[in-house]
């Protein structure tokens, strides 16, 4: 874990992945499509796909939890769109 120093104290490197999906009863037809090509290509036994996006950040914060508020705050604000999908966030200290 690296510490940089800042004006106001010491920061800590972080390392954000947002994994975000798309809710149960939501239509993904992305996924669809995807499980279609699937099946024409001789993978028959795919039953179902969905589809999803994995997101990376990394950052510089005074603590951990100052960290995670961020990514969160960037999640509800840009990243996730929460009437139709669902977020899993995993942060870690580099």
């Amino acid at each position: 874990m690296e510490k940089v120093k800042r004006g106001g104290g010491v920061a800590m490197k972080f390392r954000a992945q947002v994994l975000v999906s798309l809710k149960e009863g939501v239509l993904d037809t992305q996924g669809k499509a995807v499980r279609v090509s699937l099946k024409n290509m001789g993978y028959g036994n795919v039953e179902e796909v969905r589809v999803g996006k994995s997101i990376m950040i990394s950052l510089e914060a005074k603590s951990r939890e100052e960290a995670q508020k961020q990514v969160e705050a960037m999640c509800d604000d840009l990243l996730v769109n929460s009437l139709i999908e669902t977020r899993s966030l995993t942060l870690e200290a580099i």
